[in-house]
């Protein structure tokens, strides 16, 4: 397989606005951050497609292993990754997975739909790897802890997985556009 310039540009670039919305972020008395990284890595995994997004959230991941500070608050490191935030992020790879799938023979309004549904399912799929960490750590049975990190968010995450999903398709049109003018 040949790894071409323009996908390794934008699996950097997609990992550091991962990084930048990871920041934009609202802590909570119990630990896990409101934060605009699940509209990150759905823009990521919807513009990407599911083998480069899940490779760019994947960059985002490994850089917070090793302590550079890209997760929410700044913080960095395995300690993080095994806290009570780092169920969400491992959840990310799936997220990612199931928003870029491609339903290229589909006609653009199924396209949008199936893509969202895929979509949603991603974030349950996060969310039910977040709420499961925080509940191991937490030493509480899981309806409490999807109840604390979980179910308050999911509108918040409903929604920015529409506006991640309208806005990857602007954002693929006009680079689209843009590198067409530059051949």
């Amino acid at each position: 397989m040949k790894i071409k310039t323009i996908d390794l540009v934008y699996t950097a670039l997609f990992a550091a606005i991962m990084a930048v919305m990871s920041q934009l972020s609202i802590p909570t008395p119990f630990g896990v951050p409101v934060s605009l990284q699940t509209f990150a890595v759905a823009l990521c995994g919807y513009f990407l497609g599911a083998k480069k997004g899940t490779a760019a959230v994947l960059v985002y991941i490994f850089a917070g292993a090793v302590g550079i500070p890209v997760f929410s608050g700044f913080k960095g490191g395995f300690a993080v990754l095994f806290g009570v935030t780092g169920g969400f992020i491992f959840g990310f790879i799936p997220l990612a997975i199931l928003c870029g799938l491609e339903f290229r023979k589909a006609s653009p309004p199924l396209r949008a739909v199936l893509s969202l549904l895929t979509g949603a399912a991603g974030i349950l799929v996060c969310h039910l790897f977040g709420a499961v960490q925080y509940a191991l750590l937490m030493g509480i049975d899981l309806l409490r802890s999807a109840l604390t990190v979980s179910v308050p968010f999911l509108i918040k995450d409903f929604v920015s997985l529409a506006a991640a999903y309208f806005g990857a398709v602007a954002l693929r049109s006009a680079a689209r556009r843009f590198l067409a003018g530059r051949q």
